[in-house]
């Protein structure tokens, strides 16, 4: 990105929102948000060629306790999340269809915090390492130019922590808050931000636990989230942030039958309780950016980061079940370390008559050194004989480039291209009669194009459209298990995706923006659930699927302080070709044109809120209705959880007195008390695909906060 910012100056312009008029004779300006995702360099969203949204500090605040991306992220088209009541599962996030597949965790997504991967070098991330209590803003970019972020064949999401936190200029602030809300849960955390005149930082803590709407599924999520960043000389500026999980025990209820569910959705499963199928998690991350500008044209950039991941899971599986040759045993133990280093170059060359070419070149090199052990769970969670051991590296080398032309004032093209290899090795240590030495390893490769196109055509009005190419690797999880044998399930491939989307942004009027983007995606060996029993998946490849859809969102300023933001999604994915899904006795035939599972095929968000500048002590409000179509639970379509619609308001109160500032906010969620599965397992063999949601419920989140000079 360009380095002329100060600290407190790129607080304000990326962790904000900004007034962009496009130019002087243009309509007033609209409330618009600057991002870096599409070109790797700070535009605002209506001039960024590629379908992307953000969401700002504002919008976080007023998602709930902050806590989990589903809060706030609804608000934009083309990205489902989906809140599976389950902290030892995560949640379900997924772009475009690209994630769905996930049992737990993230995968066919990008995840990067304050330009940090938040991916492991695999491809899989974890949401819950997302501090949202100082995040500033969240991009999310889908489509073609998301590839030039490497193994992400869905999109990239974003998160930048907020630096100022409210503070107005330079000084300091302490801020602690407070929160609980229904089914035990509860929240508390403290925050300390400074802005000097070259450097600014925070450091915010919070600790987080809830009794679970369900039976078995208490837990607890403790974070530190840790930012500094300055201006070395005129020229350089670096950032070092370092954050922090702490997740000690979160109880797994598992999935439920349809009976199940419709009987009592707050049960757990049996099984749950007598293996205690739990999870900890405890995971310390350090990395490191500096910006140098070489010229008026020219800047560099690098990024250093390095971090540690201890896990230990306690699956559902029967001891029986467990005694297997082939079996890994039903606890999961590992210990991950993993680093990586990143350079880009930034060059802009002027063309005369208000025209450049931007140029991005750069590398990306991770690796990752897992040190994992599988045991039996004799009960209760109680650990048993040793039935894995091995040690697992990941290594990633990218190279990639994109370039940015002004063919015309009006007329831009982006081209771009990036090279991929992944390399995954196994030692193993665990070498028995009948259990054979598994050592060895696979290797994936890409290069992947990308190309657009993008039409200026009126000050109010930007076109675009962008082919290109994708591919996303297994994770080191998905390649664990080899159906009925032991081992690497090398024979699973990458998947490979070719990618187009059109789309327009549209200033319709003084405070009124349109964006709508239409897409098509063919993928050949797209990596789906194969079995999934006691928590652990297998996986394999469907020869093609296709993703076409529409992506519609409107945000409107209106008079009186009102202002209204609509998001639908129209997804529709299917199998292409006929394939068999699971194995033996367990074996479905699944025919051409079946749903994607895992994938609501319509999504809708609506809210009109009140917010004004100085009202009745500060009061604000808003009403929203979210809607989430029909998911499949299977490859086969056997059934699926019927669609929903909820009601969701809240209202929020702000006070200031001298250098303290009070805010208070409520809200209530799912007004209608709708019962409703919030997220499924897919192809869970034993049928327990529902994940039920919370009906009815409440939170209530107040803050103080006091600043000095």
């Amino acid at each position: 990105m360009q380095l002329r910012l100060n600290p407190i100056a790129a607080a304000a312009a990326l962790c904000s929102a900004t007034l962009a008029p496009a130019t002087a004779t243009a309509q007033p300006a609209v409330l618009d948000t600057v991002v870096v995702s599409p070109e790797r360099t700070g535009q605002t969203t209506f001039d960024a060629p590629a379908a992307i949204g953000a969401v700002t500090r504002t919008a976080i605040e007023e998602g709930g306790l902050q806590v989990n991306l589903s809060e706030s992220l609804a608000r934009l088209p083309g990205i489902t999340v989906l809140n599976r009541q389950n902290y030892a599962q995560d949640l379900q996030l997924s772009i475009r269809g690209f994630g769905a597949r996930s049992t737990f965790g993230i995968r066919g997504v990008r995840l990067i915090v304050d330009g940090i991967p938040a991916s492991m070098p695999d491809g899989q991330g974890q949401a819950s390492n997302v501090a949202l209590s100082s995040a500033g803003r969240i991009e999310v970019l889908r489509g073609p130019l998301a590839q030039l972020y490497g193994n992400a064949a869905g999109g990239v999401v974003q998160v930048f922590t907020d630096l100022a936190g409210g503070i107005d200029g330079e000084g300091s602030a302490m801020q602690a808050s407070l929160g609980a809300g229904s089914y035990g849960q509860v929240k508390a955390g403290v925050r300390y931000n400074h802005v000097g005149p070259r450097d600014a930082m925070v450091i915010d803590a919070s600790r987080f636990r809830t009794d679970g709407y369900r039976d078995h599924s208490r837990a607890e999520r403790g974070q530190l989230n840790a930012k500094w960043q300055g201006q070395l000389g005129s020229d350089t500026q670096m950032s070092v942030v370092f954050n922090a999980l702490d997740q000690p025990d979160s109880l797994d209820p598992l999935g439920l039958t349809r009976a199940q569910f419709e009987a009592n959705p707050r049960q757990a499963v049996a099984l749950a309780r007598t293996q205690r199928s739990s999870k900890t998690v405890f995971q310390t991350q350090i990395g490191t950016v500096a910006e140098h500008r070489l010229d008026d044209r020219t800047g560099i950039s690098a990024r250093l980061y390095a971090g540690e991941r201890q896990l230990r899971n306690a699956l559902s599986i029967p001891p029986a079940a467990q005694q297997a040759p082939t079996s890994a045993g039903g606890i999961v133990d590992f210990a991950r370390s993993y680093a990586g280093i990143g350079v880009q170059l930034n060059h802009r060359l002027p063309l005369g008559e208000g025209r450049a070419l931007r140029l991005v070149v750069g590398l990306d090199h991770d690796r990752l050194l897992e040190d994992r052990q599988g045991y039996v769970n004799v009960g209760g969670g109680v650990q048993g004989d040793l039935k894995r051991d091995e040690q697992n590296t990941v290594r990633t080398l990218d190279f990639f480039g994109q370039g940015a032309l002004d063919l015309t004032p009006a007329w831009a093209l982006t081209a771009g291209v990036r090279t991929s290899s992944v390399r995954f090795r196994t030692a193993d240590r665990f070498i028995r009669p009948g259990n054979p030495d598994d050592s060895g390893g696979v290797d994936y490769s890409a290069t992947n194009p990308v190309l657009g196109l993008t039409w200026r055509a009126t000050p109010s009005l930007n076109l675009y459209a962008n082919v290109g190419r994708g591919f996303e690797t297994p994770t080191f999880t998905e390649l664990a298990y080899r159906p009925g044998a032991t081992g690497l399930n090398t024979a699973l491939r990458a998947a490979r995706s070719r990618h187009a989307e059109v789309g327009a942004k549209w200033r319709a009027a003084p405070g009124q923006r349109v964006d709508v983007a239409a897409f098509d995606i063919a993928t050949r060996d797209d990596i789906v659930v194969d079995t999934n029993a006691g928590g652990r998946s297998t996986f394999k490849n469907a020869a093609r699927t296709s993703r076409q859809g529409v992506e519609l969102a409107h945000s409107g300023q209106w008079a009186g302080d009102l202002s209204s933001t609509v998001a639908v999604t129209w997804l529709q994915a299917r199998f292409d070709d006929r394939f068999v899904s699971g194995s033996g006795a367990s074996a479905v035939t699944v025919p051409a044109g079946a749903r994607l599972p895992g994938l609501p095929e319509k999504s809708g968000f609506a809210e009109l809120a009140w917010r004004p500048a100085v009202a009745w002590g500060g009061f604000n409000a808003s009403i929203q209705v979210q809607g989430i179509g029909s998911i499949a639970v299977n490859d086969a379509n056997t059934d699926a959880a019927p669609g929903v619609w909820l009601l969701n308001a809240r209202a929020g109160f702000a006070q200031s007195a001298g250098p303290w500032r009070f805010t208070q906010g409520l809200r209530l969620d799912n007004a209608t008390d709708e019962r409703y599965a919030g997220s499924v397992i897919v192809n869970e063999a034993n049928q327990r695909f529902f994940e039920p949601a919370m009906p009815r419920h409440w939170s209530l989140l107040a803050t103080a906060q006091y600043q000095w000079r």
